[in-house]
């Protein structure tokens, strides 16, 4: 465990040890017992005092309880989630003193790279657990402050909002007549930000230094990557508790930006469609956003993927609108579907080391939750469509596993075909794909029985959703 240890200190062996217990927090009121000095005292809370309520027993217990909640891999130190409770009984006064007294440096992130659909990498920052605790402590006193200043438009990494939230709100707005739409990207957004004017930008409600102080060390926390240690002079790290936070903070100067110009839009993190309503507007609103985002956020506007275009077709978290008979309507992107048939084709293909029964409970969690997500859209031709394919290939995988022609026909007699018809088919020479939609199959393994067998259909889900 000691090799494993966080560097939470320079001289914390040099800072008096405060022992707190739970009993002291008081939820209810606005005031916290403190001790200093063998005195205790009440602190208000405010925003100067922010960094006592951080510290506070109840929200460092409320903050491990999270992290270990939200699991999550190790960082460069490798301790896991399960060894921070007894690295905290052995180490819990010297990472609060050091804390208090300001010695207490972050690690670096371990770097991770997540394959995009677009072919590159999404770059993750993977906090120790440590960091992490304290991290989700902050996180924890600093959101229902900045809660009653973010827009009511904004829906990304908020509590009660999500991503459908956010498209039900477009579609009223495009039902209010604006149908034209500037589709921001923001360039590589968690990479790019800028620490002195999300610094700024905290100052500004956050009175307390040593809050500011704390965060921006892990802003500058850097990086390590393949073993090799990096600074870290901008952006804040994808991976950590604070990141969707501080996102969030950034982006709502964009948001009080669009408001005082009166302008309907929608954000999901750094996804965002400005509304207006002529093709001029549009053009003119992407012009003049772009400037204010470059040159007071320090941001930079991805000009190629950033759309201006009528809202038919445009992708927004997955969905795209058309408009019918006056009222926006959703439906699946392209993009989405194209996504959703390759990750289905390798549930269903037999090379993937998964057993009948692995296979059948992927293939369910997975449709499921792509049901549920996507249930907002019109997508009952789609969902006949995809589970006709999705049956063709499951059959074709149940054939293949028979393998030798004696195993199937062996299984085709079990499955109550003649004696001759068995021999016939399972000794064929016809392709996998083509006897897949054959009759001998699509009887022998008929639809009631894939379904009884406990493989699930999109359908079945979707009509969960709209039982009619």
């Amino acid at each position: 465990m000691k090799g494993r240890m966080q560097k939470i200190s320079a001289n914390a062996n040099d800072c008096p040890q405060i022992d707190r217990t739970e009993s002291e927090w008081y939820g209810g009121v606005q005031t916290f017992m403190w001790m200093t000095e063998d005195n205790i005292v009440e602190v208000p809370f405010d925003k100067e005092h922010l960094f006592e309520l951080v510290l506070s027993p109840f929200n460092l217990n409320k903050a491990y309880k999270a992290v270990v909640r939200n699991k999550g891999c190790g960082g460069i130190d490798k301790m896991s989630c399960e060894q921070l409770f007894p690295w905290l009984l052995a180490n819990k006064g010297e990472l609060i003193s050091s804390l208090e007294n300001g010695t207490y440096r972050p690690n670096p992130v371990r770097r991770v790279e997540i394959p995009k659909d677009n072919g590159k990498n999404r770059l993750l920052g993977i906090p120790t657990v440590v960091d992490r605790l304290v991290q989700q402590a902050i996180h924890q006193v600093l959101t229902p402050i900045y809660e009653r200043q973010f827009s009511m438009t904004s829906y990304g990494f908020r509590p009660k909002r999500g991503c459908h939230d956010a498209l039900r709100r477009a579609q009223k707005i495009v039902d209010d007549g604006y149908r034209y739409v500037v589709d921001l990207d923001l360039e590589r957004f968690f990479d790019t930000v800028s620490h002195s004017k999300l610094i700024e930008i905290l100052s500004r409600t956050i009175k307390d230094g040593r809050v500011v102080s704390l965060i921006h060390k892990y802003l500058r926390s850097g990086v390590m990557t393949r073993g090799l240690f990096k600074t870290s002079t901008e952006g804040t790290p994808q991976g950590g508790p604070l990141s969707p936070l501080l996102s969030n903070i950034m982006l709502n100067e964009l948001d009080k930006e669009l408001e005082r110009r009166g302008h309907p839009f929608v954000r999901y993190a750094d996804d965002a469609m400005i509304f207006c309503k002529s093709k001029r507007a549009v053009q003119r609103v992407k012009e003049s956003i772009t400037r204010f985002i470059e040159g007071q956020l320090f941001l930079k506007v991805n000009r190629e993927k950033t759309v201006v275009s009528y809202v038919q077709g445009v992708k927004f978290l997955g969905y795209s609108f058309y408009v019918m008979k006056g009222k926006c309507l959703l439906t699946v992107h392209p993009q989405s579907k194209s996504k959703m048939k390759s990750k289905l084709k390798e549930l269903t293909s037999r090379s993937n080391g998964c057993g009948y029964e692995c296979r059948k409970q992927k293939l369910k969690e997975y449709i499921r939750g792509w049901v549920g997500y996507y249930h907002l859209a019109h997508i009952k031709r789609l969902c006949l469509e995809t589970d006709e394919w999705l049956r063709r290939r499951i059959r074709m995988c149940i054939w293949k596993s028979w393998k030798a022609p004696k195993t199937r026909v062996a299984n085709l007699k079990r499955c109550g075909v003649h004696d001759w018809q068995a021999y016939q088919w399972g000794n064929t020479r016809l392709g996998y794909w083509r006897i897949a939609c054959s009759w001998i199959l699509t009887s022998t393994m008929s639809n009631d029985k894939l379904r009884r067998a406990g493989y699930v259909n999109l359908m079945d889900y979707y009509l969960e959703w709209h039982p009619k």
